[in-house]
């Protein structure tokens, strides 16, 4: 059963956190400045109403979840630094003497209550709605930009997960007294991860039945990840090649595997929007979202600074629509022309080069056409014909038989027309 509100904190040793901890603590300054009511909003259809045991305070157990992320610590450990670290307790609205909760706790709060809140936009929302209400922002702008992110398990098998933890563990143990490898169990010759897991299981049996070194915290953390990972995520594991995860073109020589996180801020540097996507996609196509975030979080947006990723055709026509000054410097390949919607190939900026619909990069780029001769210029994309023809996608899109794949671009949108209009009264002013 969800509890109506936070309890109070009663106890006669209630003065030590004025005593030891300093006015300027950052948990002290967080705890102060943010109202964390919303989770009960967000969680409401999570508990039960009118039944049940009364259940840890919600606002706590968030709390507790945002301690692990900032101090980076398994379960075990961040409880049991909550035992004794003050600053841990205040923050979590305990008294000094209070009891701690189970770790096994965290992570049924993670797995039943948390996996429909949208807890990043929440985040930001706050964060803006305080930065607002403080004086901080003060500005009508916001830059957009993306940063690439590699998958948390690129390409590796769940098998190469778990071997690095158990390796890493048994350096640390071999630092300290190397007799312990004719103790530890022989390594699995096979790939299956139900014997990578019972190897791993009996790592940690043996470790924790001679006990000589499970406290040092050199041990004891890294033990307690392995631990956690068989306990908490393996079925994660089971899915850790991340199949959500797509290619990405940082430049058209390098590449990566992973997602995009697209970011709007405000002039004081203060984030007012994000937004994840798999690696391949365009940033300029994020645009809408984040400026409808950034509103929807407290920011009266007026203009808008992005690379030439943003200059896109829709994202000026947008901008028009809802009087808002795009600042944004047009690139002459991103228009589609006449080109039907569904036939349309993304630009990657980064790279300079097309991408098509099955995320493969262009080869090489030929121009056509004399500048200010008449007809617009014409830029011609080459793709691998090798490629093309083993791709799923290739109905429609290529042509049986043809020796080359090609994608033509050119500049003749009156939305861009506009645009450069704009950009030269800027810079005349």
């Amino acid at each position: 059963m969800l509890p109506k509100q936070q309890s109070l904190t009663l106890s006669p040793y209630i003065e030590l956190y004025n005593i030891l901890i300093p006015k300027d603590n950052m948990l002290r300054k967080m705890d102060e400045l943010v109202d964390f009511t919303f989770v009960y909003e967000e969680l409401n259809k999570s508990y039960c109403h009118d039944n049940g045991r009364t259940a840890q305070d919600p606002i706590r157990m968030f709390k507790y979840l945002l301690l692990k992320s900032i101090f980076d610590l398994s379960d075990v450990d961040l409880v049991e630094r909550s035992k004794t670290d003050l600053s841990f307790k205040f923050f979590l609205h305990m008294a000094p003497e209070e009891a701690v909760i189970e770790p096994s706790l965290l992570t049924k709060f993670r797995k039943l209550r948390l996996k429909d809140m949208k807890l990043l936009d929440q985040l930001i929302g706050k964060t803006v709605e305080i930065a607002i209400e403080k004086g901080v922002i003060r500005s009508k702008s916001i830059i957009v930009d993306a940063t690439h992110t590699k998958a948390r398990y690129t390409q590796k098998t769940p098998q190469e997960v778990l071997r690095e933890r158990s390796k890493k563990l048994r350096k640390v143990i071999y630092t300290l007294d190397e007799s312990m490898k004719s103790l530890f169990p022989s390594k699995p010759v096979t790939e299956g991860i139900q014997d990578e897991i019972r190897y791993c299981e009996q790592l940690v049996a043996v470790l924790e039945e001679d006990g000589r070194y499970t406290e040092i915290p050199k041990v004891r953390e890294p033990l307690n990840l392995l631990k956690e990972t068989i306990a908490d995520d393996v079925e994660r594991l089971q899915t850790s090649t991340d199949p959500d995860a797509k290619v990405g073109h940082k430049s058209a020589d390098t590449s990566f595997f992973g997602y995009k996180t697209h970011i709007a801020m405000s002039e004081e540097r203060i984030i007012t929007a994000a937004t994840i996507t798999t690696g391949e996609q365009s940033d300029g196509k994020q645009l809408k979202t984040l400026i409808e975030k950034s509103r929807a979080a407290g920011m009266k947006v007026e203009t808008v600074i992005g690379d030439t990723a943003y200059s896109e055709k829709d994202n000026l026509a947008y901008s028009e629509r809802n009087k808002i000054e795009l600042v944004s410097k047009l690139n002459p390949l991103i228009t589609q022309g006449n080109r039907k919607k569904e036939d349309e190939f993304e630009f990657n900026k980064d790279a300079g080069l097309y991408v098509c619909k099955a995320g493969h990069l262009a080869i090489r780029r030929a121009r056509q056409g004399k500048k200010g001769q008449g007809a617009n210029r014409v830029d011609t994309y080459y793709f691998d014909v090798e490629k093309c023809k083993r791709c799923p996608l290739r109905e429609g899109c290529y042509k049986e038989g043809a020796k080359s794949k090609t994608y033509s671009v050119s500049v003749k949108s009156q939305e861009h027309m506009a645009q450069a209009r704009f950009r030269k009264v800027k810079r005349l002013r």
